[in-house]
């Protein structure tokens, strides 16, 4: 029997003496105070008040109320004087099984930790990201855990609506990203800064080393028509009341590149997304000639799992991997284990 389910089996012979100390006409008696049954246990041991009370740190006066109280709501003498101390009735031998167990199961109940061992879980980790993400983090995410925790499977879903609910089920664990809607009741932590840069063919007949805000403005664009950084971009072209050219809509980044690298279009992207895209595809980067709000990518989880250990794992992971330098707490969350990390 997994150790889970042995507290929930003493807990309920626990809550069965409650039900043998009720009053018949009653079911709204409070539980059995836990230092009585501890008394109950002890004196049964020693047979000696004096003998109870200094095992339990309590003076004799005290024990003698405790006793009393016992007694009261046992309906029972439970011990009565003898000549070799005090002597259990027939309903104390009947119960003092089931309350020592009880109190083993309270022992356990507040001893009880839960634990996650990467090495030898099998679960599923749900990470809602981003299209971008799917590019730039879940790569390097996929591969670590892989070489630590090989039954782990990561299943990775969009960022949308429905976001927040799924980490509050728990259908998704975390969420990494820019997600300014989430409500109060969900913790964050800060990955990585985030500014913006253009990417353009490295033949580009008219875009050298540097883009113009003029340039900006005469070249034609593909832009990723979803997400905050869409409106990012978009609010800051209409705030500034600058043409933008638009030739091409993506709902997202597969084809992206190739699109950049064959034709003289230009795309407008957060730092990491286009710095990993020119990096495979060999394409031109450029400091963003438009002044677009810059923003800083996330970890998300409901604050239901913040205490919940393999949730803190997949956190530390995502913290050991992104966090950089200028956006690290004063306290971060533990370290992978070395002998984990392999």
């Amino acid at each position: 029997m997994c150790g889970t389910h042995y507290v929930a089996s003493l807990w309920m012979q626990y809550v069965i003496l409650q039900i043998a100390m009720e009053t018949p006409d009653t079911h709204d008696a409070a539980l059995l105070d836990a230092k009585l049954l501890r008394l109950f246990d002890v004196l049964y041991t020693t047979g000696s008040v004096t003998r109870s009370a200094e095992i339990l740190g309590q003076s004799q006066p005290t024990v003698s109320i405790w006793l009393q109280r016992l007694r009261q709501d046992l309906r029972d003498p439970l011990f009565v004087r003898g000549p070799n101390g005090m002597q259990p009735t027939p309903r104390a031998d009947a119960l003092i099984g089931t309350a020592r167990q009880a109190l083993e199961a309270l022992r356990r109940l507040s001893a009880w930790q839960s634990s996650f061992d990467p090495a030898t879980a099998r679960r599923r980790f749900r990470i809602c990201m981003t299209d971008a993400s799917h590019v730039t983090l879940l790569p390097a995410i996929f591969s670590h855990v892989r070489d630590i925790a090989p039954g782990v499977r990561i299943e990775a879903a969009q960022i949308n609506a429905d976001t927040g609910r799924a980490l509050q089920s728990g259908e998704a664990d975390i969420a990494l990203g820019f997600i300014p809607d989430l409500e109060s009741g969900y913790f964050q932590q800060a990955l990585f800064p985030q500014d913006w840069v253009c990417l353009a063919n490295r033949t580009h007949p008219r875009v050298g080393e540097t883009l113009s805000v003029e340039g900006f403005q005469a070249e034609s664009h593909v832009v990723i028509a979803a997400g905050t950084g869409h409106q990012l971009l978009t609010g800051a072209v209409r705030a500034l009341k600058l043409e933008h050219r638009i030739a091409l809509e993506l709902p997202g980044f597969l084809g992206l590149s190739a699109i950049i690298g064959t034709t003289d279009l230009i795309a407008t992207l957060p730092r990491h997304i286009g710095e990993t895209l020119a990096g495979f595809y060999d394409l031109r980067v450029l400091a963003c000639p438009v002044d677009i709000p810059g923003f800083t990518v996330k970890q998300h989880w409901h604050a239901r799992y913040h205490h919940d250990e393999a949730n803190r794992w997949l956190r530390g992971v995502c913290a050991e991997l992104f966090q950089q330098r200028e956006v690290r707490r004063a306290t971060p969350y533990p370290k992978i284990p070395k002998a984990a990390a392999g």
